[in-house]
């Protein structure tokens, strides 16, 4: 294995890197050639039953933004969908943290069908989630937003967390009982906000990715951004503005959104010890691998399973 590798990637060659670059370059001018052609064809008038209609990104698009009614109007919409995803954001870090020391209970008749119920919430799509909690469980569209990413999210982060306790030395846990502390006081005052640490910028990564599927409250009557823009104010100002309205909720998710993202880089780059900075069995992580949580826990569970076989070849265990 190649330096800079890990358990689950082999560094790029001279030619590999080489061909990265070629590749990197093609696409960004085909990505450039793309946008022009786009920008050509929005900017274009067109034609509509005799009618010529002005291009999107002609002024009399976009006047309805001079009125400030129209902004109180979005900005409730960004209200509700911080709203739901802050309340949820703490319900999931809760749950996430029970579900996190139930799964690496000790014992087999918690731990098995905690495992079960995680595979089944992480199976289940965030969006039937929330039409079966409001449809059966008759409750409010943002009751119904908010149980349903906090069941999903939840299961994620506690999986997250399981990785960053399995991923510890091994010694942390025996310098602890061998103080007197009792092995449920071992997990929570020494593994666990280790772990924590540890998996905090993939957390955050994961409360990035609940920000964004508030958005699917649009679907279950919630008045969240999206709901509001491109369907209430289109509505009472008309199609003509339809573009003007995407092109703004876009820029303020992509705002929220991307701020999160670099507060979770600016996390990884902190240098907390463990997963947020160690990639695999020693190698650097990289800040872009907390982008994807699901990724990143791989990556701290194959850490873990490295780290038990290192311990068991130390010890000569077969």
């Amino acid at each position: 294995m190649s330096a800079g590798s890990s358990v689950l990637f082999d560094a790029p060659g001279p030619r590999a890197r080489a061909i990265s670059r070629v590749g990197s370059i093609v696409g960004l001018v085909l990505i450039a050639a793309v946008l022009v052609w786009a920008v050509t064809i929005l900017a274009t008038p067109r034609q509509s039953g005799g009618i010529t209609l002005p291009g999107m990104f002609d002024e009399s698009r976009w006047d309805i933004f001079a009125e400030a009614d129209v902004w109180l109007f979005i900005g409730q919409g960004v209200l509700n969908t911080l709203r739901a995803a802050a309340v949820a954001a703490v319900g999931a870090l809760a749950l996430g943290v029970v579900f996190s020391l139930l799964r690496s209970s000790e014992i087999a008749w918690v731990r098995k069908p905690v495992a079960w119920l995680l595979e089944f919430l992480r199976g289940m799509p965030v969006l039937l989630m929330m039409l079966f909690i409001l449809l059966v469980g008759s409750t409010g569209q943002f009751t119904a937003v908010v149980v349903a990413l906090i069941l999903y999210n939840g299961t994620l982060i506690g999986e997250a967390l399981r990785a960053g306790l399995a991923a510890l030395p091994r010694g942390q846990r025996e310098a602890a009982l061998s103080v007197g502390m009792r092995p449920f006081q071992s997990k929570m005052l020494v593994e666990f906000p280790q772990a924590f640490r540890q998996m905090l910028p993939i957390i955050v990564a994961q409360l990035v990715v609940l920000l964004k599927d508030t958005s699917l409250g649009y679907i279950v009557g919630y008045n969240e951004l999206i709901r509001t823009t491109m369907n209430n104010l289109s509505a009472y100002y008309g199609n003509r503005y339809l573009f003007s309205l995407f092109f703004v909720t876009l820029a303020i998710y992509l705002t929220i959104n991307l701020s999160l993202s670099w507060f979770a880089r600016w996390l990884a780059r902190r240098g907390t010890p463990g997963t947020g900075r160690r990639r695999g069995t020693g190698g650097p992580m990289r800040p872009d691998d907390t982008a994807d949580p699901v990724r990143a826990i791989l990556l701290a569970e194959a850490a873990a399973t490295a780290r038990a076989s290192e311990d068991q070849a130390s010890q000569g265990t077969p």
